[in-house]
């Protein structure tokens, strides 16, 4: 038993309530026993998001490695956790559209410094971040779209890499997702 001041814990895997909130708590054996359970979703989904992942980096090319991460990310989040508000369609291609946008902006702006060069970048995540929320279009990998490019720069080829890319995460979600599952 883990002690914490006032409550037991209990190592073995499992959901327990502390308080109002419900926290799950893993193991190896719980772990083991969830993977033997599923482990043809596992390897079917991870595989579709190695294949996307393949898609981005032919599409893109390696001097926009950021960016190329952070759609990464968005393959992780739509074949790992589909069921997420962050995989829906509209939040993915959302988040990546802002992200851009903002750090485009943000590339703009006058780097006449090492410090203020840094700010914008910090300014793009904080800005895209602030926006995803404003117009829930929450999807985390997209602020890593925003600095990308506002370190990058933008340019025509990594709009239409992102807009392309997007639209093959969005429509293998909604044509895969009846036979998708959240992974953890």
């Amino acid at each position: 038993m883990l002690q914490d001041g006032r409550n037991s814990l209990p190592l073995r895997g499992g959901r327990l309530r502390k308080g109002r909130a419900s926290v799950t708590v893993y193991s190896v054996a719980s772990t083991l026993l969830r993977f033997r359970k599923s482990w043809k979703a596992y390897v079917i989904q991870s595989a579709v998001g190695g294949l996307t992942t393949f898609l981005i980096l032919l599409v893109l090319s390696l001097e926009n490695a950021v960016v190329i991460a952070a759609l990464g990310a968005s393959a992780f989040i739509v074949f790992g956790r589909p069921f997420d508000l962050t995989a829906r369609a509209r939040n993915v291609t959302g988040g990546h559209m802002i992200g851009f946008a903002v750090g485009s902006l943000c590339a703009l702006l006058p780097q006449v410094s090492t410090i203020a060069t840094i700010g914008w970048y910090a300014l793009s995540v904080g800005l895209s971040i602030f926006l995803m929320v404003v117009f829930y279009l929450q999807h985390p990998p997209a602020a890593a779209t925003a600095l990308g490019v506002a370190m990058r720069g933008s340019s025509e080829e990594t709009f239409i890499a992102i807009v392309t890319i997007t639209a093959v995460l969005a429509v293998a979600h909604y044509l895969l997702k009846p036979h998708l599952r959240n992974l953890f």
